[in-house]
This record gives C-alpha cells, sequence and structure tokens, in this order.
C-alpha cells in the first residue's frame, strides 16, 4: 500500500533518511552557523507537542507572521505534524491585511517573529505565541511528550492526504487577497516533480539561499523541497543582504526574482562602463565571445574549439569575477513570479550564468512550467512539468490541469467556480501560446491588457521588461487603457544616473523609449513618458511581495502625472 502523502510523512521521511549535510544555516552574530538534521528533527517534535499541549485540532488554522527564518520553518513542519492548516502572513503586511487573515482563516494562533508584528495581532482573541516564546512551547511540549507518548505519531498517522496543508492568500495586485486551500497531496506531487524531471534542479548536497518569502507559494515550496531531497537551506530574512551573503553562503541554487537580477545587472554593466582603456577592450572582447557562445548553445550548436578556448580566457578574465559576487560555484540560478527581461537573461547567459525562468501560481500549488538546463529558450517560461496539461483558450488564456490543482478558495465559492472549469483545468487569467517547441510563452495578464481609444490591444509588461533592460531606467509602467495613445512611467536607476542632469537623464530615457519603439507597430509605441520622483514600492502599496507592480493602485498614486501624459 502506497504511503499517504502528507507533509507530516515528508517530514519524518526526511527525519529517517539521515542526509549527512547540515538542515540549514542560520545568521546570528553576524556569523553563518549550522543547524544538524537530527537538532532540527528533535525541535520540530517538541514544538508539534507543544501544539498538542495547547489543544490545537487537526483542521484548525494557525498563522504565522515573520520573515524567512529557521523559526518560521520548523513551527510550519510542527504544524503539518499535528495536522493543523497552516495561514502564512507576509511580515510586511499592515495591521489591516493581518486581521483580515486571521479573521479569514478562523484563525486558533499566530506565531510572531518579533514586538513589531507583535502589535500587528492586539485583540486577536487566539492563541499569541513570539519567537522569543518558543523555548517555552517546546519545553511544554516535552512535558507533554512524557504524559502521553505516542501521542504526535498517532495524529501524524490521522492525517489523510486530502485534507487541507495550508492557506496560501494570493498577494493579488486588485481587492482583498483571495486563500488557496492546499492540500496535503497537493504540495507532495509538488516536491516530487523534481525526481520526475530529466533534469536534477535540486539534490542532495546542494546549498540554497533563501530570501524569498515563506508566505508565498515558491518560497514555501523550496522549504518543503529541502527536507524531501535533502538539501540545505540558508534563510536570509532580509532581501537587502543578499549581495553580502552571497559571497558568504556560496549557494548552488539560488532562487529570485526578477528584480534582483535586474539589479545585479545593472551593477555589472555600471561596473563594465567604469573600466577604460585596455580594461575595457578586455571587456568588450569577452562580452562579445560571450553572446557568439550563448547564440550557439541556444541553438544547441556546438562550439568551435578556437571559441570554446576563447570561452575559457574570457572567463578567468571576466566572467568569474562577476560569478564570484554570486558565490562562485552557482550550480542553478531561478526566476519567476514576473517576467524576466529576454535581454537580461541572454546577458546573464553570455558570461556563463544561466538563469532558468519558470511559471505557476498559487492555484497549482506553485509550478506548471521551467526551462531546464538541457533545454531552454529565453524569452519563455519552459515547458511543462512533469503531469502538467496545458490548454490554450480561444481568447488566449492559459489553463492548466494537474494533480497540484488547489482545492479552490477558502470561503468563496463562486471564485472557485470561475477558476476551475468542469475539466478540472485552472484558468490562470495570463495570455499566451506554446511555440512550436513546446516552449510556454507568457504575453501578459488577461486583465492588464490594454486597449486603447483606437481598439488596439497592446501588452504592457512587453514593453516593461524591454525598457527595464535599459540601465538608466529601474522601474516602468506602461499607460493607455482607453487612451488615445501608450505612454509610460519610469523610474531612474540611481547608481546609473548619478551625476546626470535632469537633461541629461531624460534624454537617457528617450533613447531607451526610441530603441524600443523601434521594432514596434506605431499603435504599440510610447509617445510620451514622464520621470517619477520616487520608485514604487512596498510602503506605498504599489508592488506584491514578489514585486510585481499593482497597476491600479500606481495610477491613482500618479494620477496628475499620468493626466499631464494626455494633456
Amino acid at each position: 500500500m502506497a504511503e499517504t502523502r502528507t507533509i507530516a510523512n515528508l517530514w519524518r521521511n526526511a527525519v529517517a533518511a539521515g542526509h549527512p549535510d547540515p538542515a540549514y544555516l542560520y545568521e546570528s552574530g553576524g556569523e553563518w552557523r549550522e543547524l544538524e538534521r537530527a537538532d532540527a528533527a528533535r525541535t520540530v517534535d517538541e514544538l508539534a507537542n507543544g501544539l498538542l499541549a495547547l489543544g490545537i485540532r487537526k483542521g484548525e488554522a494557525f498563522a504565522l507572521l515573520g520573515r524567512t527564518t529557521l523559526e518560521w520553518a520548523l513551527f510550519d513542519f510542527a504544524l503539518g505534524l499535528v495536522g493543523a492548516v497552516g495561514a502564512p502572513v507576509y511580515s510586511s503586511s499592515s495591521a489591516r491585511d493581518v486581521q483580515y487573515v486571521l479573521e479569514h482563516s478562523e484563525a486558533v494562533g499566530v506565531l510572531v517573529e518579533d514586538e513589531e508584528q507583535l502589535a500587528k495581532v492586539a485583540g486577536f482573541g487566539g492563541h499569541v505565541i513570539t519567537f522569543a516564546g518558543l523555548d517555552e512551547l517546546r519545553a511544554r511540549g516535552r512535558a507533554w511528550a512524557a504524559e502521553h507518548p505516542g501521542e504526535l505519531d498517532a495524529r501524524a498517522d490521522s492525517i489523510d492526504e486530502d485534507d487541507l496543508f495550508t492557506f496560501i492568500y494570493t498577494s493579488g495586485t486588485t481587492g482583498p487577497p483571495k486563500a488557496c486551500m492546499i492540500r496535503h497531496r497537493n504540495y507532495y506531487a509538488m516536491v516530487q516533480k523534481s525526481d520526475e524531471m530529466e533534469d536534477k534542479l535540486l539534490e542532495p548536497g546542494d546549498v540554497m539561499l533563501l530570501y524569498l518569502p515563506l508566505a508565498h507559494n515558491y518560497g514555501r515550496l523550496l522549504h518543503l523541497s529541502a527536507a524531501y531531497h535533502g538539501f540545505t537551506i540558508a534563510f536570509l530574512p532580509d532581501p537587502l543582504q543578499a549581495a553580502a551573503a552571497l559571497p558568504q553562503v556560496r549557494p548552488t541554487i539560488f532562487p529570485s526574482v526578477p528584480r534582483v537580477y535586474e539589479k545585479i545587472h545593472a551593477a555589472v554593466i555600471a561596473g563594465f562602463d567604469e573600466r577604460t582603456g585596455a580594461q575595457r577592450r578586455i571587456v568588450d572582447w569577452a562580452l562579445g565571445v560571450g553572446r557568439r557562445v550563448s547564440r550557439l548553445r541556444q541553438a544547441k550548436q556546438p562550439v568551435p574549439p578556437l571559441l570554446a578556448a576563447q570561452y575559457r580566457i574570457a572567463d578567468r578574465l571576466v566572467y568569474s569575477k562577476v560569478k564570484e559576487r554570486l558565490g562562485g560555484r552557482l550550480r542553478v540560478a531561478n526566476a519567476g513570479g514576473a517576467p524576466l527581461s529576454r535581454d537580461i537573461a541572454e546577458f546573464f547567459h553570455s558570461i556563463d550564468i544561466l538563469v532558468l525562468e519558470g511559471y505557476g501560481l498559487s492555484e497549482v500549488t506553485t509550478a506548471a512550467t521551467v526551462n531546464r538546463p538541457s533545454a531552454f529558450k529565453f524569452g519563455t517560461v519552459g515547458r511543462p512539468m512533469p503531469g502538467v496539461e496545458l490548454r490554450i483558450a480561444d481568447d488566449g488564456e492559459i489553463l492548466i490541469r494537474s494533480n497540484t490543482v488547489f482545492a479552490g478558495y477558502y470561503r468563496d465559492d463562486e471564485a472557485t467556480r470561475a477558476t476551475i472549469d468542469d475539466e478540472g483545468f485552472v484558468h490562470t487569467g495570463d495570455i499566451g501560446h506554446v511555440d512550436e517547441d513546446g516552449f510556454l510563452v507568457i504575453t501578459d495578464r488577461k486583465k492588464d491588457i490594454i486597449v486603447t481609444a483606437g481598439g488596439k490591444n497592446v501588452a504592457p509588461q512587453n514593453l516593461e521588461n524591454e525598457l527595464k533592460a535599459n540601465r538608466v531606467i529601474s522601474q516602468a509602467l506602461v499607460v493607455g487603457d482607453r487612451k488615445p495613445y501608450i505612454a509610460a512611467l519610469v523610474t531612474l536607476d540611481e547608481e546609473a544616473t548619478r551625476g546626470m542632469s535632469a537633461a541629461a537623464a531624460h534624454s537617457a530615457v528617450q533613447e531607451a523609449i526610441d530603441a524600443v519603439n523601434a521594432e514596434r507597430s506605431r499603435y504599440e509605441q510610447i509617445k510620451r513618458f514622464t520621470i517619477v520622483p520616487r520608485e514604487f514600492s512596498a510602503d506605498h502599496d504599489e508592488v506584491t511581495p514578489t514585486l510585481k507592480l499593482k497597476r491600479n493602485v500606481i495610477i491613482d498614486h500618479f494620477s496628475d502625472e499620468v493626466a499631464k501624459l494626455y494633456a
């Protein structure tokens, strides 16, 4: 009889496997420390028994409010062992949004990281546990286990694979978030897909630097995958410290959102531009060699011996310096959560860093398609993962069916029926097509398509990605719905434009706009733009936790600037 596919069994199997590498790395006192698997197992058992001592029942929701930390991950596995339903909340969430999740999920308790997060749950009537209080919960768990031997195993054994494991609250760009109900078998099937792929993206012995929020479906998947596959996760609570952590941790796997790669790309280009004389000529030569090798590899053509020798020299002189900034031993670089500019992906590939873009959504428990080292195509999000069916609707919407499809939205049957059709396909809301080689190309969000006053459909993300590939532009938002022409709000890259006059910066942006317009039909061209005085930020509720732009919010905040574009 096949084992029940629950997260409780995933964790127990991980403990029994006895992988030799540390389970986790965490920073303490300015140093990276290791947590061995036996110590992690003991902590999870004590926390789980502590939850039993509190009277937490199977199926009850328990919220987690904190950054990407060891404490968060271990508590999540403890919830999985007792059959509670995790309800993660982004640490950047406002008190109002936190209260919404607590009330909507009907949570009986919440784990909070610190005093700042504790203030957001003021007035909550359930159990409130701080990170500082976890030792007390563990002590209570040890006492409970001594008095109730076997109770934890009995609880774990009672969990069915169709029971809910977690709510994943969608960080929607409009409206209140919806709670995706993810079953134990959904996430179990998701972590198993790596076993079924021809390319091993995740392997025992790997080290992953993880800054992605664990409240997000992708961060959650990676945290579960580390236990399943037996690799080590280094938790980085502050994404802004990624540049410093990369050479310290020296990861073999670095999952990220495109925004981080855009920042790295801008910094690398700025560094190259500072070179002069012979150094600059070497950089230009190395980049030229890299572009030629990249084109051949993309076309799956052999690299001639002379070019291969030049590539090795270019690596020693130029590429290796960039790779060292990423730790020097990166095996897999992932991008997801938002589109990655093809120009940026090709730039990294030309300096021997392959960034693999994938695609998915919470409603299918994270990933549906992914590029592989042996099968990749820039400008696409890869081929379907094993067991994933794609269908393109008549209006271009991407539909997905697999064993990872969620159970629906909690307390929202109408939205569930609108998302999952009678054949079990999830209607993603994304527009795209499958090319002749089986790679999925995302055009845009269905609801983000701009329809101009002339009735022309324009995909804003394509324009925005091309604009952001220019070093002087940090962010871009294209507007024009029901307007006579397309326009753009842009923010400047601080490093690239430092010391520039306003006129010079405006001219540089105009050059970028002209380059983007050059290959486009007249109705798609950006006719006007304005440089806004600050970046779009989470502090102003203008981006989601995965750094997607909240279009309506930004347009509202910069309504005067938008109005002037059409004056």
